[in-house]
């Protein structure tokens, strides 16, 4: 019989976060400073939270909303994309369901807008009045 170890216990968001192309904000700040906007922006929050504060351009495409997929699935595979939200777990379920769609270029931003406000406070971000 083999016993079970809480050592070994790996969370299976994290597990999928390690197959993606995950972006530092220092990396994504630098990036849309330098390049402009290299990606389409999605925040994959709840509207409330993205009312709130957000990167500059994003558009709001709620996971956990009913049209979720159908918004999803309006984009051009093609482009490159930058998926968001307040600590990396929404946006790493959402970057894996674009990968498994047939979308190629999913960066994911690591740790959120929680890491970002941790590292860079408010630079680069906007909070709407």
């Amino acid at each position: 019989m083999v016993e079970k170890s809480d050592n070994c216990e790996i969370k299976r968001w994290d597990v999928l976060k390690r197959q993606l192309q995950n972006i530092s904000p220092q990396e994504t700040l630098q990036a849309i400073k330098g390049l402009g906007q290299p990606w389409v922006v999605i925040d994959c929050r709840r509207p409330a939270e993205y009312a709130q504060i957000r990167l500059p351009g994003a558009i709001n495409i709620d996971y956990l909303g009913y049209d979720f997929w159908e918004k999803i699935t309006e984009l051009s595979t093609e482009e490159s994309y930058l998926i968001y939200c307040n600590s990396c777990r929404r946006s790493t379920r959402v970057c894996t369901l674009m990968k498994n769609g047939g979308f190629t270029q999913v960066y994911n931003l690591d740790g959120g807008l929680n890491q970002w406000l941790n590292d860079l406070g408010d630079e680069g971000l906007e909070r709407p009045a």
